[in-house]
C-alpha cells in the first residue's frame, strides 16, 4: 500500500495511491501520524479499503504533502555510502554517524526549496528514508524489520557552511525550513522487498548528479534500526534517513551549490519522484 497526503499545507488529507490514482481515504477518520502507526493503522486501513471500494478520486493538479504528519524526530545517518565517504575525503565510518534534522524542515515533494538567508553552500542529497511502525527500544537486528512501517524518498538538503564551518553538530546545516521534502508517498514494506537494492538518482537543471544504488550502503536498514534503538526509543512515525550516495555538490572540484531558479529532480525505484525549484 502507498500512503500519501494531499491538499494545502496544514490542511492535508490522507490518501492512498491505487493504480497511479489518488484515492481520498478521509472517511477512514485518521491521519497518518504516530497514533495511526502505533495502533496498527496500516493493517486496519487495508481491511477498511476492502469494504470501502467506492471512494472519491483526487485530481492530478492537487498539491502533495509529506506522506505522514510531523514525526517526533527525523534521525539521519551520515557518510553511509562508501563512494560518498570517499568523495567527502572522510574515513569510512566504523559505526553509524547519527545526527538529527529538525522536524520543522518537513515539506512535500514538490514544494519550493527556500535557500536560507545568506546561504552560499546549499547542497542536495537523495536518500532512502525508513518510517518506524511501532515503538522500538533495544531491538535486535534480526527483528528490526518488524518495527518498520515503510519507506519513502527524502531529499536531505544541507547547507555546507552551516554544517561544517560554523562549529558544533551538523544539525545547523540540516534543519532549515524546506530542507526535508518527503514523499510523494510512503510505500509499506510489502511493496518494497528489495529495499537494499534500489536505483536512486538526482538531477540539477537536467544534469545527472547522483546515480547510484542502495546496495552501496555501509550499514543496511535492519542494522541501522537496531543500532539507533540502543541509544533512543524510536516512536511510531519516526523517520530514519539512511544517507546519500556520491554526487553531492560538495564533492565536485570546485564544489557546485544551488542557486535561486535551479530545478532539482530526484527519485528512487518504486518510491516515486520529487521536483523542487530553488527560491
Amino acid at each position: 500500500m502507498k500512503l500519501l497526503r494531499f491538499g494545502e499545507p496544514g490542511t492535508e488529507k490522507p490518501g492512498v495511491l491505487v493504480n497511479n490514482e489518488i484515492v481520498d481515504v478521509s472517511a477512514f477518520g485518521e491521519d497518518f501520524g504516530e497514533k495511526f502507526f502505533e495502533t496498527g493503522g496500516v493493517a486496519r486501513l487495508q481491511e477498511w479499503l476492502k469494504k470501502n471500494t467506492s471512494l472519491p478520486k483526487v485530481g492530478k493538479d492537487v498539491r502533495i504533502g509529506a506522506p505522514f504528519t510531523r514525526p517526533s524526530k527525523i534521525i539521519c545517518v551520515g557518510l553511509n555510502y562508501t563512494k560518498h565517504a570517499l568523495e567527502s575525503k572522510m574515513d569510512i565510518p566504523k559505526e553509524p554517524i547519527i545526527f538529527f534534522k529538525s522536524t520543522t524542515a518537513l515539506v512535500g515533494p514538490t514544494d519550493d526549496l527556500i535557500i536560507p538567508r545568506n546561504s552560499t553552500k546549499t547542497d542536495w542529497e537523495v536518500e532512502l528514508a525508513v518510517v518506524i511502525g511501532k515503538k522500538a527500544s533495544y531491538v535486535e537486528e534480526k527483528n528490526a524489520m518488524d518495527y518498520v512501517a515503510g519507506f519513502c524518498l527524502h531529499n536531505d538538503y544541507s547547507e555546507r557552511e552551516y554544517q561544517l564551518e560554523r562549529n558544533g553538530q551538523w544539525v545547523k546545516g540540516k534543519s532549515c525550513d524546506t530542507f526535508a521534502p518527503m514523499g510523494p508517498y510512503m510505500a509499506t514494506t510489502d511493496e518494497l522487498p528489495n529495499y537494499n537494492k534500489l536505483h536512486m538518482w538526482l538531477k540539477v537543471n537536467g544534469q545527472m548528479m547522483q546515480d547510484n544504488n542502495t546496495d552501496d550502503m555501509i550499514f543496511e536498514v535492519p542494522f541501522l534500526v537496531s543500532y539507533i534503538s540502543q541509544f533512543m526509543t524510536l516512536l511510531p512515525g519516526d523517520v530514519i534517513s539512511t544517507g546519500t550516495p556520491a554526487g553531492v555538490g560538495l564533492g565536485f572540484k570546485p564544489p557546485i551549490y544551488l542557486k535561486k531558479g535551479d530545478v532539482i529532480e530526484l527519485g528512487i525505484e518504486n518510491l516515486g519522484e520529487q521536483r523542487q525549484v530553488a527560491k
